[in-house]
């Protein structure tokens, strides 16, 4: 038996929990800074979706500032949904993630620093990319202002919900399709507030209500969610 083992095993109970998440969140960083594709193509889909739709419906501008905000949230939600496959599948082909359930630190933690590497690489560049995409659909800047501050309070219970369903469908061969199945019907809550709130701005409705409830979707997710991704982890290991 290795004599580094005790030695590695004591080093890992001394390991705060923040900083495990933190060393989880870097290493997520710098590998998808490595596969670059990775993160780069929901990107492009976010951009190619909201580009091509008036090209493919009407350019005319009324209708484009009555659907853009539509058009901005469900290519989000799919942008998000596109990455969602790679949230645990390295991990998983590599090892990685049957240590990271070896750890002294609670699984579901460990889950959520993932979860919120996840958004530090998909959510928030669409946060950032959408007012550009907002002024080209020709919104004005109070919807814009609104719609970033949804994206930002949205995309990281996509990134939460969705790392539900990537845990579940971990290890199939359909699993993309299934995560689709079992997740958008999840997201619907999200978008329509997300979409309802922006609405009501530009008729200079309050927001107020929208807001604090999306903010409670977001509470909820952080509550809940890593609970069940991490349970979900459990059972997919267990019977791959």
């Amino acid at each position: 038996m290795n004599s580094e083992a005790p030695e590695m095993t004591l080093a890992a109970v001394r390991v705060p929990v923040w900083r495990a998440m933190a060393a989880i969140i870097r290493r997520d960083l710098r590998a998808s800074l490595r596969q670059r594709q990775d993160l780069l193509n929901p990107l492009l889909f976010f951009f190619m979706v909201v580009t091509l739709f008036p090209l493919g419906v009407s350019p005319e501008v009324s209708f484009l500032q009555q659907a853009g905000t539509g058009i901005l949230w469900v290519a989000a939600l799919l942008s998000t949904l596109l990455s969602l496959d790679h949230l645990f599948r390295h991990d998983f082909d590599d090892g990685t993630l049957e240590q990271m359930m070896l750890q002294p630190q609670p699984l579901f933690l460990l889950v959520l620093a993932k979860s919120l590497a996840h958004w530090l690489l998909t959510g928030l560049p669409l946060v950032m990319l959408a007012p550009v995409l907002g002024i080209m659909l020709h919104l004005d800047g109070n919807s814009i202002g609104i719609l970033c501050l949804t994206l930002l309070i949205g995309t990281p219970v996509l990134s939460l919900i969705g790392a539900i369903g990537a845990a579940l469908t971990l290890g199939l061969r359909a699993g993309g399709v299934l995560l689709s199945l079992l997740i958008i019907p999840l997201y619907i809550p999200v978008l329509i507030f997300g979409t309802g709130t922006v609405a009501a701005a530009s008729n200079g409705a309050p927001v107020g209500g929208y807001l604090a409830l999306m903010m409670a979707f977001l509470v909820l997710a952080v509550t809940l969610a890593p609970f069940a991704s991490a349970a979900a982890l459990k059972i997919s290991l267990s019977n791959s």
